[in-house]
């Protein structure tokens, strides 16, 4: 299988040159990535299938084609030349880290070598993973529960059904009708598991990924197989007794629901893992907004607020709800709203080519109007073309009001966690205490 690799918002040229895609294989490309769920949105969905190349838009993952895929990467600006295969790896790992913060989910990465992540896609990454975890939990144990039973038996077995008795076996009191629990390994989260294994194994291209797929696959033979469609993640519960397990039911969710998709393209198969960008920084963002403010006065909601920009002054019915990313509390009061943006932005808030889109800035208004909210944030990656560190761009007033809209940028490919939260915090603690102040 020929593979590709793009950066977001990057192209690749058609043609049979090097560094080119053949256009046999960027259509069958193209038509994987319009059955997305994602296509249409994100400024032209997935990819834009351009007459001399393939664009790729604000959505990352993998494509996969009946003999070639590609790999859409975000662009983060890791320590790392430029288009070399070490830069790849960089990203890789930044944003496999995104989605474990985001999803909630412990990924350890330990055991994969430097060529894991120089030379595999981030579908082959995660299968890897995946079956890590699961093989070392199933040497663990499978999770078992009690499931009632019925069943016709020469002796009694728990309690008598004597309604069943009496009809089935009036004539024939050699057999019981019984009623009893059994201890079962064939439970909602291990059919979930075999799931997640079968359609991996139609997916996966690596012959080492196949492989512990097909001895993870025999370890659940005796497991119930459902269709994806049927099966019932409400009775997937995690206490505990299988708190160990809740990584992988998290994994097996990302694999399987929304974000998963397995389709039909022209005359051959094509998958497609993919994340959109903006709203995989919302969540990595705001959980470690969370963890900044853990311990102090205020506490943090996501996705939160819900109030209306307009009420119907004849039937009193509202529309326009609200879904700030981020909203920070002292008690009762709003003090602080922030808005993630997976854009680039320049040094300048009106630059006309990478400045703060007017919407966001009218949306942010929008925020402190309905939330009387006295600080406001526009939140972004950071990237080498800004000066300086990350943190706090721009300061502004919004004009007529004692409200502060600022422009802040934080690196997502320096430092652990705990360096940016301690960022975060230096940032959002400091500017919320300050009050309202009166511009000057």
């Amino acid at each position: 299988m020929t593979a590709f690799s793009v950066l977001e918002y990057r192209s690749l040229p058609r043609g049979d040159g090097p560094g080119c895609i053949p256009d046999r294989m960027a259509d069958r490309l193209a038509a994987v990535s319009k059955t997305s769920i994602f296509a249409g949105r994100g400024e032209r969905g997935v990819l834009e299938d351009r007459r001399h190349e393939l664009r790729a838009r604000g959505v990352v993952g993998v494509i996969a084609a009946e003999d070639c895929s590609l790999e859409i990467l975000p662009k983060i600006d890791v320590p790392a030349a430029h288009g070399s295969i070490e830069e790849r790896s960089e990203i890789r790992k930044r944003l496999v880290h995104m989605l474990a913060v985001a999803l909630d989910m412990k990924i350890e990465t330990g055991r994969l070598s430097e060529l894991d992540w120089q030379h595999e896609t981030l579908l082959e990454i995660l299968v890897r993973i995946f079956c890590g975890k699961l093989t070392e939990a199933v040497r663990r144990g499978m999770p078992r529960k009690y499931i009632g039973q019925e069943d016709d038996l020469p002796a009694l077995r728990g309690t008598l059904d004597v309604s069943r008795q009496f009809t089935r076996h009036a004539v024939n009191p050699s057999r019981l009708a019984c009623r009893f629990d059994e201890l079962s390994t064939d439970i909602a989260l291990n059919r979930v598991m075999k799931a997640a294994l079968a359609h991996l194994s139609k997916l996966s291209r690596s012959t080492s990924n196949l492989h512990r797929l097909r001895e993870l696959a025999f370890v659940y033979a005796d497991i119930s197989a459902i269709p994806v469609p049927a099966l019932r993640w409400d009775e997937v519960v995690i206490d505990r007794t299988n708190r160990g397990w809740q990584d992988l039911v998290g994994m097996a969710r990302m694999f399987l629901r929304n974000q998963f998709q397995t389709t039909s393209a022209g005359a051959g198969q094509g998958t497609a893992l993919l994340f959109e960008m903006n709203t995989l920084f919302e969540e990595y963002v705001g959980r470690l907004v969370a963890r900044a403010m853990a311990g102090t006065e205020y506490n943090v909601t996501l996705q939160g607020g819900r109030e209306y920009c307009l009420t119907a002054q004849d039937s009193g019915r509202q529309v326009f709800q609200t879904k700030p990313d981020i909203l920070i509390r002292r008690g009762s009061e709003v003090v602080q709203v922030i808005d993630t943006k997976w854009k680039r932005i320049s040094s300048r808030i009106d630059d006309p080519k990478q400045g703060v889109s007017q919407s966001d800035v009218y949306q942010m208004m929008a925020y402190a109007h309905l939330y009387k909210a006295p600080h406001l944030t526009l939140l972004y990656p950071h990237h080498t073309g800004l000066s300086g560190d990350d943190g706090i761009q721009g300061q502004f007033w919004i004009s007529g009001q004692a409200t502060t809209l600022e422009t802040v940028s934080i690196d997502v490919a320096l430092g652990a966690d705990d360096d940016i939260v301690a960022r975060l915090k230096k940032i959002i603690v400091p500017a919320i205490g300050k009050g309202v102040m009166v511009p000057g």
